[in-house]
């Protein structure tokens, strides 16, 4: 399965989100993007392209499609296999329908990559009040999943996905909007990498331990809230700041805090920063080591469910074009982005390191960069 969750989280948002602001359909606009992970071995790289297009005074329709090749061997693949390549490539379509002072918007996605398939469809309205000074958004998604392994044609499973969200955003004053957002997830099924497995002391081993595939449990609700304040700033400049705490049903407790700042430079520059803070704490079932094989009924040793932290540092610039002569209503506008990433594993070990007793290996740690590259035309 693709490592792309990095990736799709620092994509534009206009790019990936069914969710629009109420009362008003999006821009026209076509999106031509590059993008590139480099980091723990792995690379990932690929074009995407998204179009917009209103039709009518009430109805806007996008499609949008996402390519992006995985190379390399992250530690979970050095320690138990060989490095390995795959592409996976990503389409969505989205309709957004303008009544009165809401917008109802419905998409569809589907992925498809060698040993994964996934579907999703979901359903959002987003409705303005009091005078627009108030906006209300619901949002609800399905998800169908078919999971395989590659070289073993026998293995097939299945993941469900039900996602439901509820959010307000309020402007306070003429320079402060503040919004808050909360979001239910619930999953059914393989929840697990078929590949990746967990280890365990073994004194008989040459290494002193032995693996044996992981085993998780077939359910996993979550809960997530957000606050959001943008704050405009005097010079045309603006400042975003974040919070997010996250808990579920693995015992999985997460915070995180962004500051954004963006600021412009004349009429065409605007260059952006922003700084991210994330804390994670493991899963009830994870552990770097086990004591002996089939220790309990559900064993992990996914870095991802581990006890870590993250930082990431990011800046970007977009320059805005002059008028195309031979297309006046479009505007151009060329954007780079380039983000740092560092994640700090607490309990995490990195078994790469030879002569070293089994769990008193070095914590593990891994620096990323991703850079994105993308056109925009506003028509």
């Amino acid at each position: 399965m693709a490592v792309t969750s990095y990736l799709l989280a620092a994509l534009p948002a206009l790019l990936l989100s069914g969710v629009v602001a109420a009362a008003v359909l999006p821009d026209n606009r076509i999106d031509l993007m590059h993008h590139s992970y480099q980091g723990g071995g792995v690379s990932i790289d690929g074009p995407a392209l998204m179009l917009r297009s209103k039709i009518g005074q009430q109805l806007s329709v996008s499609g949008f499609y996402y390519v992006d090749t995985v190379s390399g061997a992250s530690i979970d693949v050095i320690a138990t296999a060989s490095a390995y390549s795959e592409t996976r490539r990503e389409s969505r379509l989205g309709v957004d329908y303008l009544s009165g002072n809401s917008i109802i918007s419905l998409n569809y996605a589907q992925s498809d990559e060698d040993d994964y398939n996934a579907k999703s469809v979901s359903f959002g309205i987003a409705h303005d009040t009091f005078g627009g000074m108030t906006t209300l958004s619901l949002n609800t998604a399905f998800g169908n999943d078919q999971i395989g392994r590659n070289g073993d044609a026998s293995f097939s499973e299945q993941l469900r996905r039900y996602s439901y969200s509820l959010g307000i955003t309020q402007v306070l004053t003429t320079r402060w909007i503040s919004a808050l957002n909360a979001e239910v997830d619930m999953e059914q099924g393989f929840l697990n990498n078929p590949y990746r497995s967990v280890r365990y002391r073994d004194p008989l081993a040459p290494l002193g331990y032995g693996y044996q595939f992981e085993v998780y449990p077939n359910t996993r609700n979550s809960l997530a809230l957000g606050l959001v304040n943008k704050f405009y700033l005097p010079y045309r400049a603006a400042l975003t700041a974040s919070l997010r705490h996250y808990q579920d049903s693995w015992d999985i407790r997460a915070f995180d805090a962004e500051l954004e700042y963006v600021h412009p430079i004349a009429e065409r520059w605007l260059l952006d920063g922003h700084v991210r803070w994330y804390q994670q704490g493991q899963a009830s079932f994870y552990a770097d080591l086990f004591e002996f094989a089939n220790q309990q009924n559900f064993m992990a040793r996914d870095k991802e469910l581990s006890d870590f932290t993250n930082l990431s540092l990011g800046i970007g610039a977009s320059y805005r074009f002059a008028n195309w002569s031979w297309w006046p209503t479009a505007t151009p506008e060329l954007n780079l982005e380039w983000d740092h990433i560092r994640f700090n594993y607490n309990n995490f070990r990195n078994v790469t390191i030879a002569d070293t007793a089994a769990g008193a290996e070095p914590l593990y740690r891994l620096t990323a960069n991703v850079y994105r590259l993308f056109f925009s035309v506003y028509f």
